[in-house]
C-alpha cells in the first residue's frame, strides 16, 4: 500500500504532529466547508503542534523542516481536510522561502521570525487582485503606496486571502508610486484600515477562508516596505510543491475511503462487497498505481532539491511539470473514487463529493497546465 513509507526518527516525528492535524482537520471539515471558514479549533491545533515555527532554522527556534518533509506533511494533513493544509501550507511555505533566500533585511527578518517563534503567528502573501488575475502571469497591482513622510498610505483590494480572518500579518504586493516600482509591505493584519470582505463561495476548497483583503488608508512606517520587484530574489520555488501535495493528500483521503466503502458495501443482488468485483478491483489498481507515480514523482524532486541544493536552478521546468502530473493524476483517482461510490457518492452524507470539489481546485492553483507545457517547450 502506498502509506507504507520508511521514516527516519525526525519524518516519523513530524508525520505524527500531521497526523494530530489531520485528526482536528478532519473532525471540522464538514463545519468549515459549510460556513467556507476555517476552524478556531483546527487553528489552536495548528500551533500547538507549533506548525508555524518548523520551517524556521534551528538557532530561531525551528526544526528547519526539508522541502521533504514539509510535503509529508502536508499530504498527511490533507487526507483530513485539503483546505487545511493549502492554507497553513502558504505560511510554512513563505516562512522556508524567508529562510532560504533571505530577501528582507536581517532585522526585519529576525522579528519576524521571533513572533513566529513564541506566539506562532501567521503569514501568508497576499498578491491577487480582481483586475489582474494570478501574480504568475505579471499583471501590475492596483493596490497603491503613497509616501507620506516616514509613512506610505496603502488602498487597495486582495483576493483569494487564505486565512483571512485567522493572519497575524499580511506581506501584500502595492504598486510604490514614489519608486515607480512594485513593492511588498509586511502589514498587521488588525492594522487600523485593513478589514475583511466575507466573499468567499465557491465550489470546492471553502475551508481555505480566501475572502477579500481590504486596505483603506492604510498607513504604515517606511520600514514595512520589506522588499521591491527589483530587489527580490528570483528563481525556483521549491516549497510551491506544497500544492501538488495538498491534491495528492485528498485523492489518498478519496482512495481510502473508496476501498473502505468497497470493502463494506453488499447489494442484495450480490454474495460479496464489491471490493470482489472485477471492475471495482480495476478501478482500485488503476488508483494505486496513478498514485505510485503521482508519489514517486513527487518526492525524488523534493529529495534532489534537498540534497543538491546547487542545482536547484536546473529545475525550474521540473517543478512545474511535478504540479502539472500530480495535480491531474489527483483528480482521476478522485474520479475513480466517486465511480466506485457510484451515486451514493454525491451525498452530503459521504465524503466523496467534498473530495471531488476540493480536488478541482489544484488545477486553478499556480504554475497552471499551459504555462507548465510552454514552459516545456521552451526548455527543449
Amino acid at each position: 500500500m502506498i502509506e507504507k513509507w520508511v521514516y527516519t526518527d525526525k519524518q516519523k516525528r513530524l508525520v505524527e504532529k500531521g497526523e494530530r492535524i489531520r485528526e482536528a482537520a478532519a473532525a471540522n471539515a464538514k463545519e468549515a466547508d459549510r460556513g467556507a471558514s476555517f476552524s478556531d479549533e483546527v487553528m489552536k491545533v495548528v500551533k500547538e503542534e507549533r506548525y508555524p515555527s518548523l520551517p524556521l532554522p534551528k538557532e530561531a527556534g525551528g526544526e528547519n523542516l526539508s522541502l521533504y518533509e514539509f510535503l509529508l506533511m502536508q499530504e498527511k494533513i490533507a487526507e483530513g481536510d485539503g483546505a487545511v493544509a493549502l492554507s497553513i501550507g502558504w505560511h510554512a511555505g513563505t516562512m522556508m522561502e524567508l529562510r532560504d533566500d533571505r530577501p528582507w533585511k536581517e532585522d526585519q527578518l529576525q522579528k519576524l521570525m521571533d513572533e513566529v517563534r513564541k506566539e506562532q503567528k501567521v503569514v501568508n502573501r497576499l498578491a491577487t487582485e480582481p483586475a489582474t488575475g494570478s501574480p504568475t502571469r505579471g499583471g501590475m497591482p492596483e493596490t497603491k503606496a503613497t509616501r507620506k513622510g516616514d509613512f506610505y498610505i496603502i488602498n487597495g483590494k486582495k483576493i483569494f486571502a487564505s486565512l483571512a480572518d485567522h493572519l497575524d500579518y499580511c506581506i501584500v504586493t502595492a504598486y510604490v508610486e514614489d519608486q515607480d516600482d512594485v513593492g511588498l509591505f509586511l502589514i498587521e493584519r488588525n492594522a487600523q484600515g485593513v478589514t475583511v470582505e466575507k466573499t468567499w463561495d465557491t465550489l470546492g476548497m471553502r475551508g481555505t477562508e480566501s475572502d477579500d483583503l481590504v486596505l483603506t488608508d492604510v498607513e504604515v512606517p517606511v520600514s514595512s516596505l520589506v522588499e521591491t520587484s527589483t530587489s527580490k530574489t528570483v528563481g525556483p520555488k521549491g516549497w510551491l510543491l506544497h500544492i501538488p501535495a495538498c491534491y495528492l493528500g485528498i485523492a489518498m483521503g478519496a482512495r481510502n475511503e473508496a476501498v473502505e466503502f468497497a470493502k463494506n458495501f453488499q447489494p442484495n443482488s450480490l454474495d460479496t462487497p464489491i471490493i470482489e468485483v472485477p471492475h471495482i478491483q480495476d478501478k482500485i489498481g488503476t488508483m494505486e498505481w496513478k498514485l505510485l507515480q503521482a508519489h514517486s514523482f513527487l518526492y525524488d524532486t523534493a529529495r534532489k532539491w534537498d540534497e543538491y541544493p546547487e542545482r536547484r536552478e536546473e529545475w525550474k521546468g521540473e517543478l512545474g511539470a511535478v504540479k502539472l502530473a500530480v495535480t491531474n493524476a489527483a483528480q482521476e483517482v478522485v474520479d475513480l473514487a466517486m465511480r466506485i461510490s457510484g451515486g451514493r457518492g454525491l451525498s452530503k452524507n459521504q465524503p466523496f463529493e467534498k473530495y471531488y470539489r476540493d480536488v478541482r481546485a489544484g488545477l486553478h492553483n499556480p504554475p497552471m497546465d499551459d504555462a507548465v507545457i510552454k514552459m516545456l517547450a521552451q526548455g527543449v
